[in-house]
C-alpha cells in the first residue's frame, strides 16, 4: 500500500526497514540518536492492531533513555512482503518466522541486544518466543494482556482440545444456545470478507470491536473460568465465544456505542480510528488471520515441540486490564505463567478501568508498572 500518513506526536517517526526475512517493515521510532547507543525496547502489537497502538507510551519510554521501536508485524498494516491469499503457504506466519522477523530487523538496524521485548495480545507469544528462544538477544519480556503459559501449550490439538480430551466446538454446538469459539471462526476462509466488506463499514465495525472488548462495555466483568468445557467458556462474551450463526460483523454491531458515547471516547479519538480503519480497509483481515490458523491448525505445534519445557528466565513482567476476559480465556495459563512458564517474574498487575486494549486505554497507568521494572539496576 502507499505510505500511510500518520498523525504522531513530535519525537515519533515513521520508516521503513528491509528486515532480511522477506518484508519491507513498516516501523515507528522514538528515542532514536544518531549514535544508535541507547538501549532498545521493542514493541509487538497484536490482532486487529497496528504498530500505531503503541503511540501512547512511546514517547515516555524514550524520555526515559531507551530506543523504542514498534513494527507493523508480518501480516499488518504498512509492512509488505507477505501473502493475503487464504489459500496460500502459511510457514511465513509461524512464530519460529516471526521471530525471525524480528532477527532480521535488529540486525539491519545494528541493533545485537534489546533491552526489553514488550507484546501485546498476539505480540505477547512472539514476545515470549523471542525470549524463550534467544534469551542471548532479548534481556526481558514484558506481556500485556495475553498470559504465556509456556511451550506445554503446544499440547492443546488443533480441535481446540487438550491431547486426549473432547472437541470443544462439537460441545459449543450442542448447546441450548449454539456457539463457536472466535479462533477458529478467524480460522475460516468467510471471516475476512464479512469484516472488511460488512454492511456497516469498515470504521464503524472497528469502533464496535474496540468498544465491546474495552472496559467501556459495562459487560465486561471477567472472571476465571471454570474449566475447557464448552458450558464454562461460554460465559465469556460473544466476542470470543460467538453466536453460531453469526460472523463478528453482526456481532460487534449490537454493541456499537452511541454518538454521544464515540464523543467521549478520549482513548480512542475519531482521527486515530481512522488510522486503523483506513489501513485494514486497504489490507483486509487476513494476513493477522493467518496467524491465527498456525494456531487452530496445530501447524506452530511442529515448530514449538522443539521448546518444550522451556522456561522464560530473564526478568519478566504481566500487564493487563482488570476488565480483560482475555487473561481467562484459556484456564489455568495466568496461573502457570506466574507458576511455572516465567521464572523471573517481577511482577503481575490489572490495571483498573481497562479492558482489553491496556496500552491505549489507560496508558499512564501502565507506565507506572513498566516504567521501574525497565529502569531496575538489578537487570
Amino acid at each position: 500500500m502507499n505510505s500511510l500518513q500518520l498523525p504522531l506526536l513530535p519525537g515519533i517517526r515513521s520508516r521503513f526497514v528491509d528486515n532480511t526475512n522477506g518484508l519491507n517493515m513498516h516501523i515507528l521510532e522514538a528515542g532514536f540518536t544518531e549514535a544508535n547507543d541507547q538501549p532498545c525496547i521493542l514493541l509487538l502489537h497484536g490482532f486487529p492492531e497496528l504498530a500505531y497502538s503503541w503511540r501512547k507510551i512511546m514517547l515516555p519510554l524514550a524520555q526515559a533513555g531507551f530506543h523504542v521501536i514498534a513494527p507493523d508485524q508480518r501480516g499488518y498494516g504498512q509492512t509488505t512482503g507477505w501473502s493475503s491469499d487464504y489459500n496460500g503457504d502459511l510457514q511465513p506466519f509461524r512464530f519460529t518466522n516471526l521471530v525471525t522477523d524480528v532477527l532480521g530487523l535488529l540486525g539491519v538496524l545494528g541493533i545485537r541486544t534489546v533491552h526489553s521485548v514488550i507484546g501485546h495480545d498476539f505480540g505477547s507469544p512472539v514476545a515470549s518466543y523471542c525470549s524463550l528462544i534467544r534469551p542471548d538477544v532479548f534481556k526481558s519480556v514484558a506481556l500485556m494482556s495475553a498470559p504465556f503459559a509456556g511451550s506445554a501449550s503446544v499440547l492443546f490439538g488443533s480441535n481446540g482440545s487438550q491431547a486426549t480430551g473432547p472437541d470443544i466446538h462439537e460441545q459449543l454446538a450442542a448447546l441450548p444456545r449454539p456457539r463457536k469459539h472466535y479462533q477458529w471462526y478467524y480460522s475460516s476462509s468467510e471471516a475476512n470478507d464479512n469484516m472488511k466488506n460488512c454492511p456497516q463499514g469498515v470504521h464503524d465495525f472497528m469502533r464496535a470491536y474496540y468498544h465491546h472488548k474495552s472496559a467501556d462495555w459495562a459487560g465486561n466483568t471477567p472472571a476465571p473460568l471454570l474449566g475447557w468445557t464448552a458450558e464454562a467458556v461460554a460465559e465469556m462474551p460473544t466476542y470470543y465465544i460467538m453466536d453460531s450463526d453469526q460472523g463478528m460483523a453482526e456481532t460487534v454491531a449490537q454493541e456499537m456505542p452511541s454518538s454521544e458515547e464515540i464523543a467521549l471516547c478520549e482513548w480512542l479519538t475519531e482521527e486515530e480510528l481512522h488510522v486503523y480503519s483506513n489501513t485494514y480497509a486497504h489490507t483486509g483481515f487476513q494476513g493477522g488471520f493467518q496467524w491465527y490458523r498456525c494456531v487452530t491448525s496445530g501447524l506452530n505445534t511442529q515448530d514449538l515441540k522443539l521448546f518444550l519445557g522451556l522456561t522464560i528466565n530473564q526478568p519478566s513482567l504481566f500487564i493487563a486490564g482488570n476488565k480483560d476476559w482475555g487473561i481467562y480465556q484459556k484456564p489455568g495459563d495466568l496461573e502457570q505463567m506466574q507458576n511455572h512458564a516465567c521464572t523471573n517474574m517481577r511482577g503481575c498487575h490489572l490495571v483498573e478501568g481497562a479492558g482489553h486494549w491496556v496500552q491505549q486505554e489507560q496508558p499512564n497507568a501502565v507506565l507506572k508498572h513498566l516504567l521501574p521494572f525497565l529502569t531496575d539496576s538489578q537487570f
